[in-house]
Order: structure tokens, then sequence, then C-alpha cells
């Protein structure tokens, strides 16, 4: 094998992903080698259940397969069975997860019908409770996970972190001969304050078939150590996420380095994104930018894929770019529809390309394609279904006719016979 086969074949997949325990979340199957689940949370009032709801609905049209709603008082506990069931009228059946801190030992034990209508509980191990409070509160939490049959994820984040254990491994290190550096002592931190609260949680009664963990940090390099040794370390399933990613691209490309490189290899069940809205923003970003993530990288199907060329001196003209945002907008608003009457057209691939330079092979290489015409070339877009070139554009029409085609496309292929 020359060394162009060795990097093709060391590069083409990525590494298998790490076995862990299989968690039932409201019947979405987190782990045990199962697909990597998309999850989103809300930003509204909890209380405010018909807004809560709304939101939940946005969010699950969207694709998240779960969402989390905080639970940090009487009035959001004593929303989460209206906000169920309000979901329920609307048509959706998401599991929705509670996010509890500080007192959620005590929302739990005073509604039990919020506790039932969770489909998961979510524990912050670092401010679960302090000193002799804490494995008293912790267990109590487990107590109502036992009780009405729930999983919990165990959520330890840097900006929460336990600092109790932290000083204590603090004053370990300072006794070494070779002190390691304050970062990698608080990564540590991390990591045993997730580990030995999901080993306390199984000693109280909770399966490992039951515990999710997380280990949530702000920095990419941070992130993939953190995991890492949280992979090496235990088989528990595996929630991964930027905390505190940022807003915009800054926020998205974070996120997506760190990981990527942990889905790439083997690491993670389940993955968000933690994005910052923009005042009024579209909160469904962060669900299409983790789905995107794992369309890209090979893991799931969600959506076709539309691919377009960057357009260069050659492209002058806009009615490639123009196309290729028509055809993307169509795609993302027919999807619900398509969903159920085209079964497998989320592995549909489209390519709209603006001039002849990669635009034929581009286009070959996709299921139904078109080449348009850049800067000075003769006005005709030549359209390839299936790897062969199938007809010639011309005139003003091409857009609309080329939407058409993929229209007739869809149709053809992935209407079921019989």
């Amino acid at each position: 094998m020359n060394m162009t086969s060795r990097i093709s074949a060391a590069t083409a997949a990525p590494s298998p992903r790490r076995m862990s325990e299989p968690v039932n979340v409201g019947g979405v199957l987190v782990g045990g080698g199962g697909p990597i689940i998309v999850q989103s949370m809300t930003n509204t009032d909890t209380a405010d259940i018909e807004g809560t709801a709304r939101q939940v609905a946005a969010l699950a049209r969207a694709g998240s397969e779960l969402v989390r709603i905080t639970v940090d008082r009487d009035e959001a506990a004593a929303a989460v069975p209206h906000i169920r069931d309000r979901l329920a009228q609307m048509g959706h059946s998401v599991p929705l997860i509670g996010d509890f801190h500080y007192i959620g030992h005590k929302l739990l034990a005073d509604h039990p019908a919020c506790a039932e209508a969770l489909a998961k509980y979510r524990i912050n191990p670092g401010n679960v409770g302090f000193r002799a409070k804490r494995d008293l509160q912790f267990g109590a939490i487990i107590d109502m996970a036992l009780r009405f049959g729930k999983p919990v994820r165990i959520g330890a984040n840097w900006g929460s972190l336990d600092q109790e254990l932290l000083t204590h491994l603090m004053d370990e290190n300072a006794k070494r001969p070779d002190p390691l550096d304050v970062r990698a002592i608080t990564r540590e931190a991390m990591v045993q304050s997730a580990l030995l609260s999901a080993a306390r949680a199984e000693e109280i009664g909770l399966g490992a078939n039951r515990i999710i963990i997380s280990a949530k940090v702000s920095a990419v390099q941070d992130l993939i150590a953190v995991y890492r040794s949280v992979a090496e370390r235990s088989h528990y399933a595996l929630h991964l996420g930027l905390t505190e990613a940022g807003m915009g691209s800054k926020g998205i490309v974070a996120s997506s380095a760190a990981m990527g490189i942990l889905l790439q290899d083997g690491i993670g069940d389940t993955i968000r994104y933690s994005l910052t809205p923009e005042p009024g923003g579209d909160r469904t970003l962060e669900v299409r930018a983790a789905q995107e993530l794992l369309q890209t990288m090979g893991f799931r199907t969600f959506v076709p894929l539309v691919a377009a060329c960057p357009g260069c001196g050659r492209t002058t003209s806009t009615v490639f770019q123009q196309l290729a945002q028509d055809i993307q907008g169509w795609i993302t608003s027919s999807m619900p529809d398509w969903k159920t009457r085209y079964p497998g057209v989320e592995a549909l691939n489209v390519a709209v390309m603006g001039c002849i330079v990669n635009g034929p092979g581009e286009s070959k290489h996709a299921d139904i394609g078109i080449s348009l015409p850049g800067t000075g070339e003769t006005p005709a877009a030549p359209v390839f279904i299936d790897g062969k070139k199938a007809l010639t554009l011309r005139g003003p029409a091409i857009a609309a006719e080329f939407k058409q085609l993929v229209a007739d496309y869809i149709d053809k292929r992935y209407t079921p016979r019989g």
C-alpha cells in the first residue's frame, strides 16, 4: 500500500463508536451504539406554559429529539405537566428533561406530577448541595428517579465545579514533586466530580443504564481532554456540548471543532450546541447546527444536502446563489411533509454550481445537479441526473425549471411503490 492509500484508509471513516450503556429517555434511546441524538434547551420562563410549549414544539419540529427545560422554582415545577399535556394537544411527544439546580430535591418532592411528567432529570453535582447536605440532597433526587423510573444526567460544569473536590485535588497536587498545572487539575476535578457522583447514584440503586454523564467546559481543547478521560474511565452514555459556546459563527465553529474531534474518536451519544441567540433570534439554530455536524460527518442524515460553490470572478451573476438559497429553503420547509410522503428523501444530494470549472463534475456526483453559466459563458445550464447529463436548460426560467426537475426527481425516486 502506498502512502496515499494509507492516508485514505486511515481517514475514510471515524473510529468505532465507544460502546456505552443504552439509556431510554422517554422512548428515545441514548447510547448503546444507537444513533447520536440531537437535543436542545428552551430559554423561556417555564412557568409560562403556552410560551414554553410553543418553543418546545418549534425545537421538536426543527429536529430536536430531546428538549431540556429549566425547573428552578415552584411555579416552573407546577407548569411541567401542563406543558407536556399542551404539547400532546399540539401533536408533539418529544421527551422533556428537567434542569435542576440547588433545590431540585425539594421541587421534585413537592411536585410529584412534575417528577412523573419529565423523561429525565439533570443534576449538577457542583450545586446539588453543599457540605453535609450534599449527599442527602443528591440521594433525594436519585430516590425520586428510582420512584418514577427516570434516568438522570449527571452534568458537571466548569462554571459551577465542586469547590471542595477541587480544593482537595489542588492540595494533593501541591504535595507532588512535579505538580501539574492548575488547568490540568481543574480538568481532573471535572472528571472526578461526574464519575464519583455516578458511582454514588449506582450505590443508591440507579443502574448504569439510567445514567448519562456530561462534563462541560467552554474551551475546545479542555473539552476534548475532559471527555477523552471520561470515556477511558467509564462506560456511561455521554452527552457532549461546549458550555457557553458563544454567539453566531464563534459558537458554531467552537462547538463543531470540539464535538467533531470527539465524535470522530467514537466518543459521544447525544449532543447539544449551547449557542447564545441574537436578541429575538431563532432558537432552532442550535438544532440545525447539530444536525448539520452529524450529517456532514456522515453519522446521520436529516435533510437533503445542497452542494453549492462559493463563487469567484467567473460567477459575477447571482443566479446560482439565488437558486441555491431557494432550493435549500424549499427543502427545509418541505421536509415535515416529505418525511411522511417520501421515505429516504433525507439522503438526497443536490448540486447548484456557478460555472463550468467544477460545475459539471460536482453535478455528476450529486443525485441531481445543475451547472449554471458563469460570466462570459454560453447561457446554457446542463442538468445531470444520477451521474448522467439529462438535458440543458436555457432562458430566463432556468431556476424555476430546475426546481421542478428536483420535485419530479423526488416524486419518482422516493414515492413508495406497491
